[in-house]
């Protein structure tokens, strides 16, 4: 019996070793966030967490077609994660690429022209200039990775809002098992859509949303393959900033082991509708009260008592 449970501790430790050594070789660490002395661009100094909030965690998580922390490329997915202090809620909430904001030192632009002009810190300092929070994270992922992901935890239920169908694929209401290749003209469909790119911020929270909850079940976390194949997988296009050790990641992750889908929910930043800008690109108008009352809800971490439903038309 002894040398059994040997056994079994020996093995255990080497796969845990294993893993940590597969997430330590494939993440890359890269300086996301803004300096101490950027602070929130412009001179502003940067957001801190109010008393109550200091355990609760905002992650940024881009998403980008670009090699990860190339300046100039545009930024596709805009997801600002709220961890809450208790750990029992998650909040996803979608930033429309084309929120016309204050760029600090660019005037006023599209959100996802502050990647193009300064890479992750200038869109990091937007951010929390925008909403008052501090981003204690950044996680740059490539597309590919996504699919990977996805084909590493054996496909994912994603929930449809609107059908749509393409050349390849059909997507009807309700829920759709994809595989990668699925997944990823999924997230990726913006023409075809009724509202355009908020239709795909929705598309890319729902599978945001599978994903995550997919790959803390129990069918991957007890399943040493696949847990390995989706730790490779989602590690090899990953960027993080340099202050998101892999024993941190490691915390964050165990944390959450026990949310369900009615945990995860949905915002999208509020906007007040349709424009134009000066230079005659299409723009997302900010609704400045929306915004501000979804701020305050991050800045509390109360955004179980925020709705974005009387903020987005």
């Amino acid at each position: 019996m002894a040398l059994v449970l040997l056994v079994v501790v020996g093995g255990a430790a080497a796969y845990l070793l294993f893993l940590n050594h597969t997430v330590t070789s494939n993440v890359k660490h890269a300086a996301l966030l803004p300096t101490p002395e950027q602070g929130g661009g412009g001179g502003a100094a940067a957001p801190t967490k109010k008393p109550g909030a200091e355990k609760a965690q905002n992650l940024l998580f881009i998403g980008s077609d670009a090699r990860a922390g190339l300046a100039g490329a545009r930024s596709d997915v805009i997801v600002l994660m709220h961890v809450a202090s208790d750990r029992k809620t998650v909040t996803l909430v979608h930033f429309p690429r084309d929120l016309y904001v204050s760029v600090p030192g660019h005037g006023k632009d599209k959100i996802n022209a502050a990647f193009a002009y300064g890479g992750s810190p200038l869109l990091v300092q937007t951010l929390q200039n925008l909403v008052g929070v501090p981003v204690d994270h950044v996680c740059l992922v490539g597309f590919e990775g996504f699919k990977n992901m996805t084909d590493a935890v054996g496909g994912v239920n994603v929930y449809v809002e609107e059908p749509s169908s393409g050349a390849n694929y059909t997507f009807s209401k309700g829920y759709q098992h994809m595989d990668g290749a699925e997944a990823l003209a999924f997230v990726r469909e913006r023409k075809d859509l009724s509202e355009g790119d908020i239709s795909r911020g929705r598309r890319q929270q729902a599978f945001i949303k599978a994903l995550m909850l997919k790959s803390l079940s129990r069918d991957v976390l007890t399943n040493p393959i696949r847990l390995a194949e989706f730790v490779d997988a989602g590690t090899k296009n990953l960027t993080v900033d340099d202050d998101f050790s892999v024993a941190e990641m490691r915390r964050e992750a165990l944390s959450l082991r026990n949310l369900r889908g009615k945990d995860v929910a949905f915002v999208t930043a509020p906007f007040s509708g349709f424009g134009t800008a000066p230079n005659g690109g299409s723009i997302d108008v900010v609704d400045e009260t929306g915004m501000r009352q979804l701020g305050e809800a991050l800045q509390n971490d109360e955004l179980s008592t925020y709705s974005d439903a009387t903020h987005t038309p």
